[in-house]
């Protein structure tokens, strides 16, 4: 080594070593081997639908149960001593109360309809406060036909009242209920349901149920051809008859028995009209006398079993001898049946 002459001592080159260490690495990269991962591995992706149902809920509704008020007044059901003042009140009034017993019945809610249809009130047949006031007022009802006689039957068709007068005094004041205006058919003519006015006298009775042009009655007064006052068990606040003047049961009982042939009847404020159909009174009563507004329907003839014809019967006979063989045959046989 010099120290003069700018020469630098000797240095070995880093080039060779770094030819070497590439050498190595390209030795190592030649052998196939596992890919090289970079980073943390990756995971394959899903996909995830998600379906969503919609469900409607209908709303909740609250019901609410109605408040029965109970009817104003006195009415069927009814009792005590309440009821027993208005029975009292009407019967002196001559309505047809025949019991006062404090119990508000048919009998009792008839008799407070005739009242109200009376005084032009509304036909409720309750004895409402407003009823009971105007029957502690209420007056004897005169009569309608002054000079009609003694002992007649005045009929109101506007009120659907009826008034029975005997000896000149007012006997019974009854709710009645008249034709109805309406048009109906009947055995294949047609008519209109009016109770015609007029005055005229009593001239059948037929006791008991009887069945007529028109339907079933309860002890029949006819006055007019096929229209008379008979006992219904359907006697409403309002005109709903063929043409007759129904009356309630009980009052029909007593009323046949009190009037004779030939009592005076007279209509009042009908119509100028004839009689519905032109029927005519019916005289005979009912064989069956089963109450109802309705025929009852007769029973059936009983069923007569079939005749059973008897077998057709063969006999046959065989004699026999040691040299004679003779046989005989007999067939009978039985005519067929009807």
């Amino acid at each position: 080594m010099h120290r003069s002459g700018g020469i630098r001592p000797y240095a070995p080159r880093p080039a060779v070593v770094t030819v070497a260490a590439a050498c190595l690495v390209v030795a190592a990269c030649g052998a196939p081997g596992p890919p090289r991962v970079s980073g943390p591995a990756r995971r394959p992706s899903t996909t995830t639908t998600s379906s969503t149902t919609t469900t409607t809920v209908p709303p909740t509704t609250t019901t609410t149960a109605p408040v029965v008020v109970p009817p104003a007044g006195l009415g069927p059901g009814s009792s005590g001593p309440e009821v027993a003042a208005v029975q009292e009140r009407l019967k002196s009034l001559r309505f047809d109360v025949p019991t006062v017993d404090g119990r508000y019945g048919y009998v009792t809610e008839q008799a407070v309809m005739a009242f109200q249809k009376l005084t032009g009130m509304p036909r409720t047949g309750r004895a409402t406060p407003d009823v009971v006031a105007r029957l502690a007022t209420a007056t004897l009802p005169g009569p309608m036909v002054p000079g009609g006689g003694a002992d007649r039957i005045e009929i109101d068709i506007a009120r659907q009242v009826l008034l029975f007068w005997q000896g000149g005094e007012l006997d019974r004041v009854l709710p009645v209920s008249s034709g109805s205006g309406e048009r109906y058919c009947a055995r294949g003519r047609c008519s209109r349901a009016v109770t015609p006015g007029g005055a005229y006298r009593v001239r059948v009775r037929t006791p008991g149920w009887t069945t007529g042009y028109l339907g079933r009655f309860y002890n029949g007064l006819f006055f007019n051809g096929g229209i008379g006052v008979h006992g219904s068990t359907s006697v409403p606040g309002y005109p709903a008859s063929h043409g007759c003047v129904r009356i309630p049961m009980h009052s029909a009982e007593w009323l046949f028995g009190m009037v004779p042939l030939g009592t005076p009847v007279y209509v009042l404020n009908g119509p100028n009209a004839p009689v519905p159909l032109g029927a005519p009174a019916p005289t005979v009563p009912d064989r069956d006398q089963t109450p109802g507004d309705e025929p009852p329907t007769p029973p059936r003839p009983p069923t007569t079993p079939p005749t059973t014809r008897p077998p057709v019967t063969t006999s046959t006979s065989t004699t026999t001898t040691s040299t004679t063989t003779t046989t005989t045959t007999t067939t009978t046989t039985v005519p067929p049946g009807p």
